[in-house]
């Protein structure tokens, strides 16, 4: 009889932010999260220390992925971030460390907890209701009618991860490819539900970044398909080609298992049974026009034999990845089951073609109606390649949410740097019905809001991962960089040349002064509705749904930290 261990009480933790172990754990993340973060962020290696892959990235998706973490405050704050990430894929360092920021700043302020939450709500309405103005000096109107500020956020995008190692030509030429494949998946047809389509990125690693290409359509492997012989494809009266999408495996090895028992007459082969009945199904394609059958799972080599014999091509193994979007493109319905087949499962392409990449035979499918491409993304190694395909997936996200939006928000540690500014400004100039309204005193109110700019702060400051020194403007409240070493000078615009999103130069005394997170107060005078530089000279611009979000985020997950009382832990 095995013994019995008696039951463990739970452990209790109160006032969790008090004790040494979480201030620890949350340093050390922060440290982590800021020293990851921009174009000069520092890479992390990730391993599980019992041998297996290694991890090479700067992404927070990563990152937060592979770090185990045990102490429950920091797996709340984490579990947000990578929600948001889930969301809206950008941003989840910023939302990340000026959460960190948040919960450093507000825990230090001799203000009670439910206070400091009130407070810092309001602050956040007063930065949303800004950003959302068109008098915010910080936000930036996109024109689809022109490329300039979709590049700029592509390549704002390509150069904030430096684990794809992309020098400025491929930066370039990485930002056109993506850009050409977001126009593809862009209906042409302007109806009240508008749909975007999908790229699919195609893996071709040990290639230079350069070789890589965009087609409209959809690539599916072949490696069986010879280059050299004419593609003979059965068309239909129109002159299209009509296609099958089947999901069933059609390799004819009878039934599954696990599906339940099976009864067999006696003299009854199974195999040839089954094999019957897929030649049946060839037979009924055939007769249905069929030209082009794709499965995604394997196919009996004598179906396959029998198609190409009645002229019908087929293509087996194309994986579940391609089957989305391969329905979505030909309007096919993929089949399920080789025992019923309904004529309106079929869907149309309008051309075929052999496409050869790197050693690699493609089947090329081009619909009549293109909102499906396929990306064949190259890179030297595999570790830049999977960076460099979460940086893709990313820069195609926010170009879908920009849409939706078609705003953007200046980057470079400036929209930070701005807000900062704004904040410290309306909140010099309150009404005393404010205070009375949130239950508060000016002097808690100002030192909640200084604790907020410096929150927002610490994120610029975390571009700097070489010495340098930051200021700010006392106009616009943009952030500026000096390179480390520099030598001492008069005047401030000897040092700067533009600041950190391109937007302003140094031709104008902006009455810099550096940004050290301590009380300050910059007033924003003339915030410029437009960018007075023009777009294409912009150095960096961040997604505006991403961003507003991420801000939101970061608050409300401080603040449910910052009002945990107590911890609960089974010991059993």
């Amino acid at each position: 009889m095995s013994r019995l261990e008696a039951k463990k009480p739970p452990l209790f933790i109160s006032e969790p932010l008090t004790g040494d172990a979480v201030s620890q754990s949350l340093s050390v993340l922060s440290g982590i999260l800021k020293s990851s973060y921009g174009p000069a962020g520092r890479l992390k290696q990730l391993h599980n220390g019992v041998g297996g892959c290694v991890c090479t990235t700067s992404q927070s998706s990563t990152l937060l992925g592979h770090l185990s973490i045990s102490q429950p405050v920091l797996r709340v704050l984490t579990a947000s971030v990578r929600n948001h990430v889930s969301r809206f894929s950008d941003c989840g360092l910023f939302t990340a460390i000026l959460c960190c920021g948040f919960i450093e700043n507000f825990r230090s302020l001799n203000v009670a907890p439910f206070t400091v939450i009130k407070i810092s709500r309001h602050l956040l309405g007063l930065c949303m209701e800004h950003l959302k103005s068109e008098a915010c000096g910080c936000r930036v109107s996109v024109d689809f009618s022109s490329v300039e500020t979709l590049a700029c956020l592509v390549r704002s995008i390509l150069t904030s991860k430096p684990a794809c190692m992309l020098n400025k030509t491929e930066v370039d030429h990485l930002t056109s490819l993506v850009l050409k494949a977001f126009i593809y998946t862009v209906p042409s047809r302007v109806e009240t539900n508008v749909v975007l389509g999908k790229c699919v990125i195609i893996p071709v690693k040990g290639r230079r970044v350069v070789d890589s290409t965009v087609f409209p359509g959809l690539l599916i492997e072949a490696p069986e398909i010879q280059l050299g012989k004419p593609l003979a494809v059965k068309r239909t009266g129109s002159n299209m080609i009509k296609i099958a999408l089947f999901s069933v495996s059609m390799s004819g090895d009878g039934f599954n298992p696990e599906e339940g028992t099976v009864a067999v007459h006696h003299g009854v082969s199974l195999e040839v049974s089954e094999l019957n009945q897929l030649l049946h199904v060839g037979k009924q394609l055939f007769k249905d026009e069929v030209g082009l059958v794709v499965c995604q799972k394997v196919m009996h080599p004598s179906l396959k034999q029998s198609l190409k014999e009645n002229g019908v091509l087929a293509v087996d193994r194309a994986g579940l990845s391609v089957m989305e979007p391969l329905g979505r493109m030909t309007g096919s319905q993929p089949i399920a089951s080789i025992h019923s087949l309904s004529p309106g499962c079929y869907g149309t392409l309008k051309d075929l073609c052999i496409e050869s990449f790197a050693s690699k035979h493609f089947l090329h499918l081009i619909p009549e109606d293109t909102v499906t491409c396929s990306l064949i993304l190259c890179n030297r190694s595999e570790t830049a390649w999977d960076e460099l395909k979460r940086v893709c997936e990313t820069a195609e996200h926010v170009l879908q949410l920009t849409v939706k939006e078609p705003l953007a928000l200046l980057g470079g540690g400036c929209t930070e740097t701005h807000l900062a500014s704004y904040i410290r400004y309306k909140s010099s100039s309150l009404p005393a019905s404010t205070f009375k309204d949130l239950d508060c005193s000016q002097t808690q109110y100002q030192l909640v809001a200084d604790g907020f700019c410096r929150s927002l702060e610490s994120v610029a400051r975390s571009l700097s991962h070489d010495g340098e020194e930051i200021l700010t403007d006392m106009v616009y409240g943009h952030s500026w960089f000096i390179p480390s070493g520099s030598p001492c000078v008069s005047k401030w615009s000897d040092l700067v040349s533009r600041c950190g999103c391109g937007m302003n130069d140094n031709t104008e005394d902006l009455g810099w002064r550096f940004l050290q997170g301590q009380s300050g107060c910059p007033v924003i005078q003339g915030c410029p509705k437009e960018p007075s530089a023009k777009v294409a000279d912009l150095l960096a611009l961040d997604c505006f749904a991403a961003k507003c979000s991420g801000l939101q985020v970061a608050l409300e997950t401080a603040n449910l930290i910052l009002d945990l009382s107590y911890i609960i832990e089974d010991q059993n």
